[in-house]
């Protein structure tokens, strides 16, 4: 009962991990998300803007779009304050998501598919030409792409702003956000889990003394890896925005963050007493069954995508918790490239083994070996290093910086 019961427990997982990986690609390709119907001629079209109490632009935006309401009849003007609403500030965020931008300042104007940031007398100019071009061509409501993937049209025009309320806000947290994405990315990287799995690999293929054959299976392994990893990534990421989950999925991980972390500090101090933040015992010999059937560098590529699955137990943890933070403060373009740099982190120690190996400045034995010693000092690097970045993100949501 026990044995069908973690079987259909593995099959569930399994079909979930696929769903994420082809929800990864097809975003990749900007195939998501629901069609966003155009607005027929003739009816309201819809422009939105951000504007700050007391921002010189924004006072003269909104004298101007008060004479456009006036002299186009199906324009509807929708205006949110952002200095002192954090509510209003969190939409802004979302938009520039949507947008595949950044803030930049205020007053920003969305109209279909363009983005203006400031105001002139030329981009006054420029807000009516495109009302013009909606009325009579028909326009899409800027707040329908809210969770959609950014589309290739957007355009955008930037003139005489202001800062937003908090002037280096923006910078601030992609400034917090790199070493939090390399940090958690090392703890990947250390994790013992990933080490014993291309060991094995790598002592499967050596068997037969072909070192060529072995360097090649361990960077079609390492790059699969990578593939496999960074879809999932990509495929989750694109699902907790499409639900509007990102506040909520952050305050989540970042608890997970300190329980994860606690539990790491916990197999330093007790290895092996309660359970083990790695591949479960049960599914090890499975996977070294697997793993030991591979003979080529093309069997070592695909397998790496089946023990992908058999990893996440013992890696996905600080995966998830940078899943989390980057849903509320990076845009799509800007998570991907953080996620490349992510995953690239997380294969390297497998590259730098695959080397080692072949260059003969290791042997799988003495790899194995340093595992095993290191396996608990490990387990505490990646304990205080995720402890901190849990506790660090809940401070960050305290001061408003989230």
């Amino acid at each position: 009962m026990k044995k069908n019961l973690k079987s259909l427990i593995g099959l569930l997982v399994f079909f979930l991990i696929i769903v994420l990986i082809l929800d990864g690609f097809f975003v990749f390709h900007n195939l998501t998300g629901k069609t966003v119907g155009d607005v027929q001629q003739g009816e309201e079209i819809c422009l939105v803007y951000f504007y700050g109490q007391g921002c010189p632009h924004c006072g003269a935006l909104e004298n101007f779009l008060g004479d456009m309401q006036e002299k186009y009849s199906s324009l509807k003007i929708k205006g949110y304050e952002v200095y002192s609403n954090a509510k209003n500030r969190e939409l802004f965020e979302k938009m520039c998501e949507a947008f595949d931008t950044e803030i930049q300042g205020v007053p920003t104007t969305f109209i279909d598919e363009k983005i203006i940031v400031g105001y002139s007398n030329s981009i006054g100019e420029s807000i009516e030409q495109e009302i013009q071009k909606c009325l009579e061509q028909g326009a899409k409501n800027p707040l329908d792409k809210i969770g959609q993937a950014p589309s290739k049209g957007i355009t955008s025009i930037t003139g005489d702003s202001s800062p937003a309320e908090e002037p280096g806000k923006t910078k601030l947290k992609k400034k917090l956000t790199i070493p939090a994405v390399i940090s958690a990315a090392v703890v990947d990287a250390i994790n013992p889990c990933a080490f014993a799995v291309l060991i094995i690999l790598m002592t499967t293929i050596l068997a037969s003394s072909n070192k060529k054959r072995a360097l090649l299976a361990g960077l079609a392994f390492s790059l699969s890896i990578y593939i496999a990893y960074f879809l999932m990534g990509l495929g989750l990421f694109s699902a907790i925005q499409a639900a509007g989950l990102t506040k909520k999925f952050y305050i989540i991980v970042a608890f997970l963050a300190i329980v994860i972390g606690i539990f790491n500090l916990k197999d330093y101090l007790w290895y092996g007493k309660w359970f083990k933040m790695e591949v479960p015992d049960s599914w090890r010999p499975k996977m070294k069954v697997l793993i030991k059937g591979v003979t080529s560098p093309i069997g070592a590529f695909f397998m790496g995508f089946i023990i992908s699955m058999f990893l996440l137990p013992c890696t996905s943890g600080p995966y998830i918790i940078i899943l989390g933070l980057l849903t509320n403060v990076a845009t799509r373009t800007y998570a991907i490239y953080l996620l490349l740099l992510y995953n690239l982190i997380f294969v390297s120690p497998m590259l730098l083994i695959t080397f080692g190996i072949y260059f003969g400045l290791t042997t799988t034995e003495k790899a194995e070996e340093w595992r095993q010693k290191k396996l608990k000092f490990l387990h505490l690097i990646a304990g205080i290093i995720i402890l901190l970045l849990g506790i660090g993100m809940l401070i960050a949501l305290n001061l408003g910086m989230i």
